[in-house]
């Protein structure tokens, strides 16, 4: 049984279809990956996974449960955390504070901390940086921050917005090698990337979102090899592939 599975999912907004009607699934373990183009639903997608967004028709499985209908603290509880584009950190609080605001839900205090010092171990830069003002962090460790905090809710599946979206290319190789460190640990996570390459050299499975319909799906490697996505979103015309 897949960890996620989304079917037939509609989304509209002031009667424009953002999402035409997507399935997929997600299994327990893997990094699965949308890729496409800006206005092509990834975004949308996440956040009605999330629960931020209603979706018109279509069903959200999670384990197997209906969450369809979920608001999005109850999403968290059951096991969803999401990392925003962006990054969205608490600029004017200290890292150790953005870390605590990702356990708001928890109530078993002692192993709070003792998340935060398996977090601290996984980015010893977050260690180093405890006391620091999460604002006056560079952008890659702003990621690892937002990861963090999302690893504080004790989630079984983590969703990332476009986390190399505005980072430099050396910070970007970083940022992915935190997803596969993730993967590492057992997370499940579901990646949106405007960088396809990356993208689909880190992941178990791809889908290709297009205009709101998912047009082509595989492996990394079998999208890699694809000269329509070669010559759409890696850059590299028939002739050169």
């Amino acid at each position: 049984m897949s960890l996620l599975k989304v079917t037939d999912l509609v989304v509209s907004y002031g009667g424009i279809e953002a999402l035409k009607g997507i399935s997929f699934e997600v299994e327990q373990g893997q990094i699965v990956t949308l890729i496409g183009a800006n206005g092509a639903g990834k975004s949308t997608t996440l956040r009605t996974i999330s629960g931020l967004v209603r979706g018109k028709e279509g069903r959200v499985y999670f384990e197997g449960r209906d969450i369809t209908d979920y608001g999005t603290q109850k999403i968290v509880e059951t096991g969803i955390a999401m990392v925003p584009e962006g990054r969205r950190v608490f600029p004017n609080l200290t890292v150790l504070e953005n870390l605590r605001i990702g356990a708001y839900l928890r109530r078993d205090r002692d192993v709070i901390e003792q998340d935060i010092e398996y977090i601290y171990d996984l980015f010893p830069r977050l260690r180093e940086r405890s006391w620091q003002l999460a604002g006056t962090l560079s952008g890659g460790e702003q990621q690892m921050l937002a990861v963090g905090r999302a690893m504080m809710t004790r989630p079984k599946m983590i969703m990332m917005d476009e986390p190399s979206l505005g980072l430099a290319p050396l910070v970007v190789k970083d940022i992915f090698r935190i997803i596969q460190t993730l993967k590492e640990t057992g997370m499940t996570v579901l990646l949106i990337e405007q960088n396809a390459n990356a993208a689909l050299h880190a992941c178990d499975f791809a889908y290709v979102l297009e205009t709101g319909r998912i047009t082509m799906s595989g492996t990394g490697e079998e999208l890699l090899a694809s000269s329509a996505i070669q010559e759409a979103y890696l850059g590299k015309s028939s002739k050169e592939a």
